[in-house]
């Protein structure tokens, strides 16, 4: 059990029931309560995102930060170790049971390459001394290669063979410090790796360095026994104009081309399907078809804001049909449910943050007990079946069987003539109608 207090007035959170009007409470979220043959904790898998939770104090372009997030530390690398302890204290009070980080989350970065390493062992050693007190592993490890100047014009695509060999690097050491702290998988999300103008950009040769460094790297950790899986994160803008990892249709389709699609899978951000243009849950249903659904980032957008706000997740509308993906998937194989959330400015405290991921993991708790009542309701899936019956029999038994050749359906449409009669209705809003009756039932 953690003995540090740096949130000292946030209570161990326990599931009181849909009832209860005490803020530090689950409504909905059971961690030991049984869902699919897994209790309700591993089958949600909920992760921490380091970022945001110990290191955002709230500053954006137009102004200063309004956390307090020093955590009582004498100099940097005590703040970095300060932060490992009070991260632990919070996910042991949530039973939050993982956690994501970037390299430069954990670690402040040196003046030299092996400064940074070393500096990132230290604090490692110290995350180790945490993990035997509680139980709280890492979902997904991933290098910061957008944060630092020399990354300005990407790095897995930069133009510059030294910032390349530099980005390798550091992903090199990322990989190994994952896996050291017993981490399964590893996440790229392509900060910069994406054009402003296509004036000084050649489009095809920065793909295929891409496609040479995410080979690279998945040698590497083949090697060393990583025993998960490659996430890439798609995103469309921001901060390029344009990112190549645009959404799961661009990924798979960059997957497909360089072979990588064994290795590697799309970790889904509901504020990034928004900025695509699409559906949190049209990019899941996407990568489930294709077979490359593997976890989620765990938030939300303002449709109202053009760019990724972070909020935390409340809208139990769009996590139920998140979570009714996720059962099609066979739950997270690989995966969770990570918050890449934060709280707002201007909920400064640090009760607040617990307070967000409370709200974020009812949401989703919720959406996944309304998923499965769904399922179980038949509704959905019956018109589904009924919409594409055609298809069970005759002609059309025929076409999914690969039996009819383009002949055989002339010869069909000649026969039948006017097929106007076949066509039926869609009932789209009796079926959102039928969705809220289980939803608010």
């Amino acid at each position: 059990m953690s003995t540090t207090q740096f949130f000292k007035n946030v209570p161990y959170v326990k599931y009181e029931g849909p009832k209860t009007r005490n803020p530090f409470a689950f409504r909905y979220y059971n961690p030991d309560e049984i869902v699919e043959g897994k209790t309700m904790k591993e089958y949600l898998n909920f992760s921490l995102s380091w970022w945001h939770t110990l290191c955002a104090d709230g500053t954006d372009m137009f102004g200063r930060g309004t956390m307090h997030k020093d955590f009582g530390a004498k100099d940097e690398m005590d703040l970095a170790k300060k932060k490992v302890q009070a991260g632990f204290e919070f996910m042991e009070k949530l039973s939050i049971p993982y956690f994501c980080f970037h390299d430069r989350d954990l670690a402040p970065e040196g003046k030299t390459l092996g400064e940074s390493n070393e500096k990132l062992d230290e604090v490692v050693e110290e995350i180790l001394k945490q993990q035997k007190k509680v139980d709280a592993k890492v979902l997904w490890g991933t290098a910061n290669l957008f944060n630092h100047p020399r990354y300005m014009h990407g790095a897995g695509t930069s133009p510059f063979a030294d910032v390349y060999a530099f980005a390798m690097a550091q992903v090199k050491k990322c990989i190994e410090v994952t896996i050291k702290l017993g981490g399964r998988n590893y996440l790229f999300w392509g900060g910069r790796e994406g054009y402003e103008t296509l004036l000084n950009t050649d489009i095809g040769f920065e793909l295929d360095n891409m496609a040479r460094f995410l080979t690279m790297a998945r040698d590497y950790g083949r090697k060393l026994g990583l025993p998960g899986v490659f996430f890439i994160e798609p995103k469309p803008k921001e901060p390029t104009k344009h990112q190549y990892d645009f959404d799961t249709a661009t990924v798979y389709g960059f997957l497909l081309k360089n072979h990588l699609e064994k290795d590697f899978r799309v970790n889904i951000e509901a504020n990034h399907a928004t900025l695509a243009g699409h559906t949190f849950q049209h990019e899941l249903a996407v990568a489930r078809a294709n077979g490359i659904f593997g976890s989620i980032d765990a938030n939300q957008g303002d449709l109202l804001l053009g760019w990724d706000t972070d909020q935390f997740p409340t809208n139990v509308y769009e996590t139920t049909l998140c979570m009714c993906e996720v059962l099609k998937a066979g739950g997270f194989q690989y995966g969770g449910l990570n918050f890449d959330a934060k709280a707002r400015r201007g909920s400064f405290t640090p009760e607040d943050i617990a307070l967000s991921y409370i709200a974020g993991m009812d949401a989703f708790a919720l959406g996944l007990r309304k998923a499965i009542e769904l399922r179980e309701d038949g509704v959905l899936d019956k018109a589904l079946a009924d919409r594409y019956a055609s298809f069970q029999t005759g002609i059309g038994k025929d076409i999914v069987s690969g039996k009819a050749t383009i002949e055989d359906l002339e010869k069909y449409a000649l026969e039948k003539g006017e097929v106007l009669d076949s066509v039926k209705s869609g009932r789209q809003e009796y079926l959102e109608n039928e969705m809220n009756r289980v939803l608010f039932s």
